[in-house]
């Protein structure tokens, strides 16, 4: 008798485990909470530690081949059920659907689904939402994903737009995370109305104008030439935003600045050295080179043009005729514009729809170039020469 005792015992416990076992490989939920109501409640589950407060998953999947999916249920706390008019005991209304997109795994992203409860109270007839802790305040993402965004955004080596594919979160909500941060960073408290004063001191000041996305509107920004560090930016290219620039960063601060390199808008450089003569005004080689072509190089090829069509030379005359860029030029440019003609590189492809055909480079660029250059040397050489000899 004792021995079939024994086998008796042996038989349960083998039973009362292959049982234990069934119910941990089951598809019953997995719960993600951190809760600790649901987890005295659910302790015969598999339980995994997560920053998903309250929230059961029941299932998980992929959508569209792209997302992971976590489908489950958003348990309410204790203080959900209060109403915040009247303190009395509210009670579930409906349930609204809610997502949000969660941490990539791998290359994937993710979401979590689950269905919010709407709380009513039935004594002052107030309507409530069910919290969600670990939901990122504006954003339909999780804290964990907005934490990682910045964190991201913080190293500087990603840009926006390849934030956005890493952790699969539309561009916007990156763009809007990145306003957040900087302006919490580099204004004062962080309440985004005054920027804080540079750090450190700056001896070479950059200043320059840009267009806005409408391109009629320009802004102006000033870096720290050695740092790259962006110092200032204001909409408009007028004086007011130097002034303006000069008064946050105070006197004793423009008192050290050694040069300031700007294009050829003389309102920049009229404005610095109004308030500090001290200041040496660098025109940057890139301007420079740009208005000489813009000004001279195309302003003598036109009038050359029209004076040998005046004299009857029409043949030279339509050499210089669209020779703009073969004249504005470098040699090593050219050069390569003629190599891609050897390869018969495309730079328009046709289309069967539109009926239009495939365009590929043209040209002898360096000919065309020393074509219309050799008589301007030989001007030059020939005035040269009878000045020496006047």
């Amino acid at each position: 008798m004792i021995v079939v005792k024994k086998i008796i015992n042996v038989i349960r416990r083998i039973k009362n485990n292959l049982t234990n076992r069934k119910k941990i490989s089951s598809k019953e939920p997995i719960i993600v909470s951190n809760n600790e109501n649901i987890i005295k409640n659910n302790d015969k589950y598999l339980i995994i530690p997560s920053s998903l407060n309250c929230f059961i998953n029941t299932s998980t999947g992929i959508e569209d081949n792209k997302l992971i999916t976590y489908y489950g249920e958003l348990v309410p706390k204790e203080d959900d059920y209060i109403c915040p008019k009247c303190g009395h005991k509210m009670r579930i209304n409906s349930y609204k659907k809610m997502k949000l997109k969660h941490l990539p795994i791998g290359s994937k992203g993710s979401i979590v689904k689950f269905k919010r409860a709407q709380l009513f109270c039935e004594k002052c007839h107030h309507s409530n939402m069910q919290s969600v802790s670990f939901k990122a305040e504006k954003h339909l993402i999780t804290k964990e994903v907005y934490t990682y965004i910045k964190d991201l955004l913080a190293t500087g080596k990603y840009t926006n737009t390849e934030v956005a594919q890493i952790t699969h979160v539309n561009r916007n909500i990156v763009k809007e995370i990145d306003k957040e941060r900087l302006i919490k960073k580099y204004t004062i408290d962080g309440n985004g109305k005054e920027l804080i004063r540079p750090e450190e001191q700056a001896r070479f000041l950059g200043i320059d104008e840009f267009k806005l996305h409408d391109g009629y509107k320009y802004a102006t920004h000033i870096i720290d030439l050695e740092t790259g560090h962006i110092l200032w930016v204001q909409k408009g290219k007028k004086k007011q935003v130097v002034y303006d620039f000069m008064k946050h960063v105070g006197n004793e601060f423009m008192l050290n600045v050694v040069a300031v390199a700007c294009d050829m808008n003389s309102d920049f450089e009229e404005a610095f050295i109004e308030k500090y003569p001290h200041l040496k005004i660098v025109f940057d080689p890139f301007h420079i080179i740009k208005n000489f072509n813009e000004k001279v190089v195309s302003e003598v090829r036109k009038d050359e043009q029209k004076r040998l069509f005046d004299e009857g030379k029409t043949e030279e005359a339509k050499r210089l005729k669209r020779s703009r860029y073969i004249l504005t030029s470098s040699k090593n440019t050219l050069a390569r514009k003629d190599k891609e003609v050897k390869e018969a590189k495309i730079i328009a492809k046709g289309s069967e729809l539109f009926d239009t055909p495939t365009i590929t480079r043209k040209g002898n660029y360096l000919e065309t170039y020393e074509t219309i250059i050799r008589p301007v040397r030989q001007a030059i050489y020939l005035n040269s020469n009878y000045i020496y000899q006047q």
